[in-house]
């Protein structure tokens, strides 16, 4: 984590209520499961099965969608504790190697938590722990509409 990260983590509220990550309807399609969520990191897995591309891979577009959903539920986590939410702003990722099975999981840790902005890395790994996947993910921390 950044001096930057460490430095806004160090002035959150301790009472406030951190929002819970509740999965969507793609999330759940793709069988992603919950492992951990805090400011600090927010991780979860995906089995490889059922989202392959025709080539029998991982699908590029569904390691993107679940490193958005898993760098974007950190920045709300980040968000709440000010009152707020976040929106994404900017996403993209860079494929290093793909996989045909078993389970990834997928680590976002705060590059930059600010008031406004929040910067998010979040890797993807495979069963070995090797990297399939880098995501960067900006998002905009706005107040709630309720």
């Amino acid at each position: 984590m950044t001096a930057e990260a460490e430095d806004t983590a160090s002035v959150e509220p301790q009472d406030a209520a951190l929002w819970k990550i509740t999965l969507g309807e793609l999330d759940e399609k793709m069988g992603v499961k919950i492992v951990e969520e805090s400011v600090q990191r927010v991780v979860a897995t995906m089995p490889v099965e059922g989202n392959r591309q025709s080539f029998g891979l991982l699908h590029g577009g569904a390691s993107l969608a679940v490193g958005e959903a898993v760098g974007s539920w950190a920045a709300v986590i980040h968000a709440s504790t000010m009152g707020k939410t976040a929106v994404g702003v900017d996403v993209s990722a860079t494929h290093h190697r793909s996989a045909r099975e078993g389970r990834i999981t997928i680590t976002a840790t705060p590059i930059y938590l600010g008031g406004t902005l929040t910067t998010h890395e979040v890797l993807i790994t495979n069963d070995d722990g090797e990297r399939l996947c880098t995501v960067r993910i900006t998002n905009l921390l706005v107040d709630r509409k309720d």
